[in-house]
């Protein structure tokens, strides 16, 4: 009883530093919308034809507000329980980015003209500088209420070192005091998890972590979970009731009629749209890339995509022509000296990737979804893990979850994973939302990074040498 009373009280303690979280994000929300709105009572509103009064300006600030605020939770700029200060700010840059671009859109649609974009551009600027400054701040006094739990780890192999590693490096968020096998027995895993404020649980068969989860759950016991292949997919089941029975549905990714007319939609105007804006760019790159070397411009690439069926993907080449002249698959490592001068750079921006909105507009891809593997390392994935293949129920797409969320270098199984998490609940939004996610990593280095030398796929199984 009385730890019960304890927990208790911890629970009340916490929802109070939350709500004090929420009070630091609302003064951050005020400082942006309180920078905007003096820009544009100072030179846009009083050069309108029909000038705003009361009610009118303050459903603008409110515009600007609920903008900045989607697109501040979108790219995890109030992330500052996740995140360090370094890509919070990073992230609310981008954030400011779009919505002063959207507010510059409808400041000239009410202006009936194009107006000048520098006071905006100084708003933005100002509203940068008010961000890293918050950022620091906000970390700090997250750090303060929130100090690092005392964490307990159990694992069932070595393959869960990696998450370990993984978290060991949130020391602001996690200090590992414990690391158990699940091989070590109850009498190891009882005491370590009563020292505990969280537990996290690496790769256990269900039985073990479902009787551990319960007992945490029960203590009050923070708990985060590596999932399996077989998690997810449950993730994205129906509920349903047969008789007086409660049961989860499962079935093969079926989406429907109205979702594959809009996502079909979305992927033509944008693929188009994309083309046309993208065009000089297009043009310039293949100009450089036949100055450089002679060679062809296109690099045609037999690709697996949705039930398994195959097709050539476009890109600008960014490899020597002979990159492959010993007729292994593999993917770019670091510091790949395949790589001429040209492709390093576009590779880098993910220009060579523009060519494939022609393959979206003949259908063979989508804007959204799994990147499209090529046919030798999927095999050789899939002998490594069946389930692999569960990512083909989809068709493949320029950007995905794995993609956002993960590294060019992730390894396989987590990528797979990504990927189902996305097919599990398919909708427009979230299409919508990792479109927009995706700008995010286009310009970290991480999400580029090849493979380490002495592999030809991301697999750490796989040495440079195996035959495909």
């Amino acid at each position: 009883m009385m730890q019960n009373r304890v927990r208790q009280a911890g629970g009340w303690e916490t929802s109070r530093r939350s709500a004090c979280l929420n009070f630091i994000k609302i003064g951050l929300l005020i400082v942006q919308t309180g920078l905007f709105m003096t820009v544009w009572f100072c030179f846009y509103q009083k050069n309108m034809l029909h000038p705003y009064y009361y009610w009118g300006n303050w459903v603008i600030g409110a515009v600007f507000t609920v903008l900045f605020l989607l697109f501040a939770r979108l790219y995890g700029g109030l992330h500052i329980n996740t995140l360090r200060a370094a890509e919070i700010a990073y992230s609310l840059m981008i954030a400011s980015v779009f919505t002063d671009f959207i507010m510059y859109c409808v400041i000239c649609l009410l202006s009936y003209r194009l107006v000048s974009p520098l006071p905006l551009l100084l708003c933005w600027g100002c509203g940068l500088a008010a961000s890293m400054l918050w950022a620091r701040a906000a970390v700090h006094v997250h750090d303060r209420l929130f100090p690092p739990c005392r964490t307990c780890v159990i694992y069932e192999d070595e393959d869960a070192y990696e998450t370990i590693e993984t978290v060991q490096g949130l020391f602001w968020k996690f200090r590992v005091a414990d690391c158990v096998r699940i091989s070590e027995g109850m009498e190891r895993i009882l005491p370590a998890i009563q020292r505990a404020e969280a537990v996290v649980l690496c790769g256990l068969r269900s039985s073990d972590r479902n009787a551990i989860l319960k007992l945490c759950v029960s203590r009050g016991i923070q708990t985060y979970i590596r999932p399996k292949i077989g998690d997810i997919l449950v993730s994205g089941a129906t509920r349903i009731h047969l008789g007086e029975l409660p049961f989860l549905y499962c079935t093969r990714n079926n989406r429907s009629y109205w979702y594959r007319i809009a996502k079909r939609m979305i992927d033509v105007g944008i693929s188009a749209l994309a083309l046309v804006l993208f065009s000089p760019v297009m043009l310039l790159t293949a100009l450089a890339i036949r100055l450089c070397d002679g060679g062809p411009v296109l690099y045609r690439q037999t690709r697996l995509t949705e039930n398994g069926k195959t097709f050539s993907i476009l890109k600008f080449r960014s490899m020597r022509m002979d990159a492959e002249k010993d007729g292994v698959a593999r993917l770019a490592r670091e510091d790949d000296d395949r790589i001429t001068p040209v492709g390093e750079v576009i590779r880098r921006y993910r220009i060579d990737e523009l060519p494939q909105f022609f393959n979206i507009l003949r259908g063979e891809m989508s804007l959204v979804g799994p990147r499209p593997e090529r046919p030798e390392i999927a095999a050789q994935y899939e002998a490594e893990m069946p389930e692999f293949r569960l990512r083909l129920q989809v068709k493949a797409g320029l950007t995905g979850y794995a993609q956002v969320y993960g590294r060019y270098n992730t390894n396989p199984y987590d990528k797979l994973e990504m990927d189902l998490m996305y097919i599990a609940k398919p909708s427009v939004l979230q299409d919508i939302s990792l479109l927009f996610a995706t700008v995010k990593v286009l310009f970290l280095s991480r999400s580029t990074e090849g493979v380490k030398a002495g592999q030809a796929t991301a697999s750490a199984k796989d040495p440079e040498h195996s035959s495909l």
